[in-house]
């Protein structure tokens, strides 16, 4: 079994969705990024690289590169998973943590969990999704931002 880490942060401003686990959240702001900006996908992204030791999403998916101008980061997940199973690992499970103080995402979790479940080939059962404030600290304290956490676990295939 390997475990990796992953973290993000994007900045919120008006006039963009705001998508989070694969869910665009009804909020005043969205988060700001080449992509959907979508903080969960996004350090889930990286904990499964991290698991394989494959690098990071910027690696795979620079900025720089306009094919990922405002693509779905579940397509980017969907891509991971594709990575890491050719490199002869399967998902054990993962686990996100919004830190947000606002808005409250909890009547969204199942559907994050589904979706982020359909991208990588799981089930719902092996994805975990929650969230956490800052009391107030920092960019995600203060509305400036978002930011997410997220732990995977890989196991080679058999």
């Amino acid at each position: 079994m390997r475990v990796g880490l992953g973290y993000d942060i994007h900045r919120l401003v008006p006039d963009r969705p705001l998508v989070l686990g694969g869910v665009t959240v009804p909020f005043e702001k969205g988060l700001l990024g080449h992509s959907d900006a979508d903080v969960i996908c996004h350090a889930v992204g990286d904990a499964l690289l991290g698991a394989a030791a494959l690098g990071d999403l910027g690696t795979h998916f620079p900025d720089s590169d306009p094919q990922w101008k405002g693509i779905s980061s579940l397509k980017l997940l969907e891509q991971v998973e594709d990575l890491i199973r050719r490199k002869g690992f399967r998902i054990i499970n993962i686990d996100a943590t919004l830190v947000a103080e606002r808005p409250k995402i909890g009547p969204h979790v199942p559907e994050m969990r589904r979706r982020l479940a359909d991208a990588l080939g799981i089930s719902p059962e092996q994805v975990s999704v929650k969230a956490t404030t800052t009391e107030g600290l920092g960019p995600a304290g203060s509305g400036e931002g978002m930011a997410a956490y997220a732990a995977a676990a890989v196991e080679e295939s058999e």
